[in-house]
């Protein structure tokens, strides 16, 4: 168990790092009161984010020969606040703005006006930049001050968002209630931002502001991608953020990482490179810049699939189009026309490349056009080298400034056509980007590309968690008469979906006794029902695919699990009707509307005179093409929607296409029944392991399935060994047998067993007791001990999510065990608490439960038997009191709360309510930041356990009193809220009652002009255009200058009171909100 680290000892930890080895200066800028602005940042509003005087100085400093006007002009359009864009939108702006500078107009001596470019940061000269570690900066947000743990700027720009954790606390409690709130109430914050990491010394993670949790990743690798990670020890010795400091923080690397491996995807996503990435793609560029000595042969980059080989090419593109100069052109080789569409697509959605700058050739005639005009990126596929056999290729381009970047290498045509590729383009340099090495563990270096320049194994991606763990199951039926040396002609015939005649007939020929056990109709069948039983019943119900030995069988096999689905269906609906049990009509019910909405379909490649092949084998492919072909009614085709979260096609038969280079993330389980080995295997069973942040029921996804009716676990294990570990020769299996998730289970329960007894709950009370359920003081019992400490409490939540994300994982073959017992009282008492402090609906909760025993009765066990047959003996308290503020009897409370045993529970019951209370309170005017921090001060005491439980319950009424006070303020000075708000904005420090009653009149009169006299202001989208907020802004100030009082409002304070208003109305605009919706 690593020794406890503090959160401050790793904030003192990075900061001394950063100093002393990397160079940084530091500041802390922690001050008691949040509002003293003598804090060392040099700002002048606590709202600021940006260090303005650090800014101009770097700028000015890096642009000599531009007048200090034209930066001043430069900068304010830098800082502007983008208010009207997305957050993404404004992040992207402003991006682009600092790594391309921005241009402005200057005039000679001669008053003649020339064009220069305002840089903002010098990526090329590291020393001619500054770097800050500003540690405790207060920023004033939406509800209050906030207080980052330690930002990093670059020239005064905060760029990177640390955020830590003591070492004892999970870190993504970092993520849900730290980030997450700071991009809600101080978003100024991330306008400039590149990238956010969160530690707490055992873990370190980096991620984009778009990233979900999922997609935050460990950077432990400072300088080569290969390297053992011992993580036990970095774990023990706490060195994760120093192991990510060296990876990123080296000034010079840091500069690299902004100006060359941040991406936009489609507006939406902000895509930032993983370790693997930056180390490998960095090594790809060395190799280019020396390429004068390679002969054309670039290297072989071997990163894993699933583990963002796509963006790596983009990034590999960008960085040289940038850094180096000249005229260079890429052609992007695939042999896949879907995977050409695919890469060009990822090209123009990340804007790397103009469309008018790329081409996708029809042949070699047009390649050589456009090779000639010089386009940035040129698509193709391989198979465009085709030539007769005996004839010299043609001359495409002798240009040596081409870069051919050859995708998936590995297989068999590239190797038939490299000769021609290479004869049409002599003097191109040529790279591989694969998901898997080209010639296994031999580790020959190719002769088209030379060495591996950057590998990134299948292991290596699982344990960085870049993709997810997969598991193996093995399921009826065995084949009969195997034979695990089969010639390597039978794979590469089958590896070739579109059979010729001669290869047909080889291969039933000579591989006869082996393809009838295979697709014996008996065998068939038994794999069909076994698809229907287990693809409803699984936890995290993703997508799935059916891969079979060809196209024939695949068709047959949808046929066959269409009619066992259909009939399923209709026994469930005779299930439902006839049982008197509701917990069981409810998970049947559950499942037949699951059953109900799910599409399938067969996904198989063209070829001539299919119908007549496919009427010979009795099957009718003519629907399935139709369907292939066709799109809906949105104009998607069935790529898109199996692709799409959310689309109900879920289940697709197959035999080649889509097993290589196409990544749908919520995949979670293939059914594998076909003859594989080596790289196919490999690129198959990647298809399962994407990390997605997509939940399906309340489910995460947290692994993928390979469920293996034809038994190729031996050869599996080859493959991972030849392809998946590569040299590193790592310990854990990369998949591993399904049995080690019920392992993990039993484990994790044992751990929250153990960490409940250490605070005296025993949950072996409850597992042992026949009627546990109906024993509700218990459970209120062990709630009230939980509810004693926030840190209890969430200690509690990350074994019962580990519990529960385990058990949907080992579904379906966990139901029925006796150990689901022990995940329904984890559940039970997870319950109890969500009712009490997030104010739940506590009838779904009972369902779940109820539910959940109802799977574990497929064991005998009378006792649980006899807890279900009583039904309604499932109760959880139902709490989440509500009150009405002006009519709270007090006196009562304090009495009531005298007498209760379970006293922490009432403190979280009121606290509950005071936050949701103070959230509505807060939203309805956001001038009441100081009761939020009140109410925080109140819960830190009582979490300190400082004081009893009686005074923090005094506290929190006394709290509730002065909250009563404030609801009802508005009605003692005679105004709306929305007037109220506006008045408590205006309102200054030592009013006289003169000046009170001018300020209540002035926000009547604003408010009355903005939202019933004319001429109308707030016009249509007024907030979008640049003129009409200023005119808005202007008449804003218009009528404070009518009202607010002349003495003791003088112009700077009340520019900063018009400015208030001003920006509230805007907000409010922007967010379609109350009187200015």
């Amino acid at each position: 168990m690593p020794n406890f680290i503090s959160e401050d000892e790793i904030e003192a930890a990075m900061l001394q790092r950063l100093q002393l080895t990397y160079g940084y200066d530091v500041q802390d800028c922690f001050t008691t009161d949040p509002a003293d602005l003598n804090d060392g940042s040099g700002r002048t509003d606590k709202r600021e984010v940006i260090l303005h005087d650090r800014l101009r100085a770097a700028v000015i400093d890096l642009n000599p020969a531009i007048p200090e006007a034209a930066i001043e002009d430069a900068l304010k359009r830098l800082c502007d606040k983008r208010q009207a864009l997305s957050p993404i939108a404004a992040n992207r702006e402003v991006d682009g703005l600092i790594r391309d500078g921005l241009r402005v107009e200057v005039k000679d001596t001669q008053g003649r006006t020339r064009k220069e470019q305002v840089k903002i940061i010098d990526f090329g000269n590291p020393a001619a930049n500054q770097f800050l570690a500003v540690s405790q900066l207060w920023i004033l947000g939406e509800r209050g001050y906030r207080r980052p743990d330690i930002l990093l700027y670059i020239n005064g720009l905060p760029l990177v968002f640390i955020e830590l954790k003591n070492s004892n606390i999970k870190l993504k409690s970092a993520y849900d209630d730290n980030l997450t709130n700071y991009k809600a109430e101080i978003p100024q914050l991330f306008l400039a931002n590149a990238f956010c990491v969160l530690s707490n010394a055992i873990e370190t993670r980096v991620g984009s502001l778009t990233a979900a949790w999922e997609h935050f990743f460990h950077w432990l690798r400072p300088e080569d991608e290969k390297e053992k990670i011992r993580r036990e020890q970095i774990q023990a010795e706490g060195t994760s953020a120093e192991r990510f400091l060296a990876g990123v923080c080296v000034k010079e690397k840091l500069l690299d990482y902004f100006e060359n491996f941040i991406l936009y995807h489609k507006d939406t996503q902000k895509i930032i490179a993983q370790n693997h990435q930056f180390i490998g793609v960095n090594k790809g560029y060395e190799a280019f810049l020396g390429r004068e000595t390679r002969g054309g042969r670039l290297g072989v980059f071997w990163h894993t699939q699933g583990s963002g080989k796509s963006f790596a090419m983009i990034f590999y593109a960008r960085k040289i189009l940038r850094k180096c100069p000249g005229n260079f052109s890429f052609v992007v080789v695939t042999d896949r026309e879907d995977l050409d569409g695919q890469i060009y697509r990822n090209f123009l959605n990340t804007g790397t490349v103009r469309k008018a700058d790329t081409a996708q050739p029809k042949d070699g005639e047009q390649m050589r056009a456009f090779l000639g005009q010089n386009k940035r990126l040129v698509f193709t596929l391989i198979q465009k080298f085709h030539w007769p056999k005996g004839k010299h290729y043609p001359l495409l381009s002798d240009r040596d400034d081409i870069i051919v970047i050859v995708d998936e290498a590995h297989r068999t045509q590239y190797r038939s056509l490299a000769e021609n590729m290479r004869a049409g383009l002599p003097k191109a340099q040529y790279i591989a980007f694969t998901g898997t090495p080209l010639l296994g563990r031999a580790r020959k270096t190719n002769e088209w590309f030379g060495d591996y320049v950057s590998e990134y194994n299948f292991s290596q991606s699982m344990n960085d968690g870049a993709t997810l763990p997969l598991f193996y199951s093995k399921r009826v039926p065995q084949v009969q008469n195997q034979n695990e040396d089969l010639s390597p002609d039978f794979y590469k015939i089958l590896e070739d979906e579109n059979l010729d005649e001669a290869q047909r007939a080889k291969l039933e020929k000579r591989f006869a006794s082996e393809l009838e056990v295979i697709k014996r109709d008996d065998r068939l069948e038994i794999i069909a029902q076994d698809i229907v039983y287990h693809f409803p019943r699984r936890g995290y119900l993703g997508k799935g695919m059916v891969i079979a030995v060809d196209k024939f069988t695949a068709v047959k096999m949808y046929d066959k699990v269409q009619r066992l689905w259909k009939e399923e269906i209709k026994a469930l609906r005779g299930q439902i009707k006839k049982t008197q049990d509701d917990l069981l009509r409810l998970r049947l019910q559950r499942q037949l509307d699951y059953m109900r909405q799910v599409e399938m379909a067969v996904v198989v490649s063209a070829e001539n005179g299919e119908e007549q092949k496919f009427e010979e084998q009795g099957l009718d492919i003519r629907p399935h093409r139709k369907r292939m072909e066709q799109v809906d009614d949105e104009g998607h085709d069935l790529e898109y929607n199996f692709k799409a979260p959310d689309h109900p096609l879920q289940l697709v038969f197959v035999c080649a296409m889509w097993l290589t280079g196409f990544d749908a993330p919520t995949v979670s389980t293939l059914y594998l029944d076909k003859p594989q080995k080596d790289h196919t295997l490999m690129q198959t069973i990647a298809r399962a392991n994407r990390v997605c942040a997509h939940k399906i029921g309340g489910v995460e996804k947290k692994n993928g399935e390979v469920v293996d009716y034809y038994g190729v676990f031996g050869r599996l294990k080859k493959a991972l060994k030849d392809y998946g570990e590569g040299g590193t020769g790592d310990d854990e299996a990369s998949v591993q047998d399904k049995a080690e998730l019920f392992r993990l289970l039993d484990e994790a329960i044992e751990q929250g067993r153990a960490f409940c007894d250490t605070i005296h709950i025993h949950l072996d009370q409850a597992l042992k007791s026949r009627d546990v359920f109906q024993k509700v003081g218990l459970f209120e019992d062990w709630a009230n001990t939980l509810l004693y400490k926030d840190e209890y409490r969430q200690t509690f939540r990350v074994f019962e999510n580990t519990i529960t994300g385990l058990y949907e994982a080992s579904k379906p073959e966990i139901l029925g065990r006796p150990v689901v017992r022990a995940v329904a009282v984890f559940q039970y008492l997870g319950g109890v608490i969500d009712s009490i402090i997030q104010r739940q609906d506590v009838e779904s909760a009972i369902r779940r439960i109820g539910e959940l025993l109802d799977e574990s009765l497929v064991v005998e066990d009378s006792a649980f038997a006899a807890i279900k047959e009583t039904g309604t003996g499932f109760s959880i308290r139902k709490s989440g009191k509500s009150w009405d503020l002006s009519k709270i009897d007090f006196d009562k409370l304090r009495e009531e709360f005298r007498q209760t045993a379970y006293k922490n529970i009432e403190i979280a019951d009121l606290r509950a309510f005071l936050e949701k209370k103070l959230q509505d309170m807060l939203n309805q005017n956001r001038t009441r930041r100081d009761f939020a921090e009140r109410l925080q001060e109140i819960i830190n005491t009582y979490n300190a356990g400082s004081t009893s439980a009686d005074a923090d319950y005094a506290e929190l009424l006394r709290f509730t009193q002065e909250l009563g006070e404030e609801e009802e303020r508005h009605i003692r000075l005679g105004l709306s809220e929305d007037e109220l708000e506006i008045h408590d904005l205006l309102c200054k420090d030592r009013m006289t009652q003169e000046e009170e009653k001018k300020v209540r009149l002035a926000a009547k009169a604003l408010l009355r002009r903005l939202t019933e006299e004319l001429p109308k202001v707030l016009v249509q989208d007024w907030f979008k255009d640049s003129q009409t907020r200023l005119a808005v802004r202007d008449e804003v100030g218009k009528v404070l200058d009518q009202h607010l009082p002349d003495e003791g409002y003088d112009r700077e304070l009340f520019t900063q009171k018009r400015d208030q208003v001003f920006e509230l109305t805007l907000d409010l605009a922007i967010n379609h909100r109350k009187w200015a919706a």
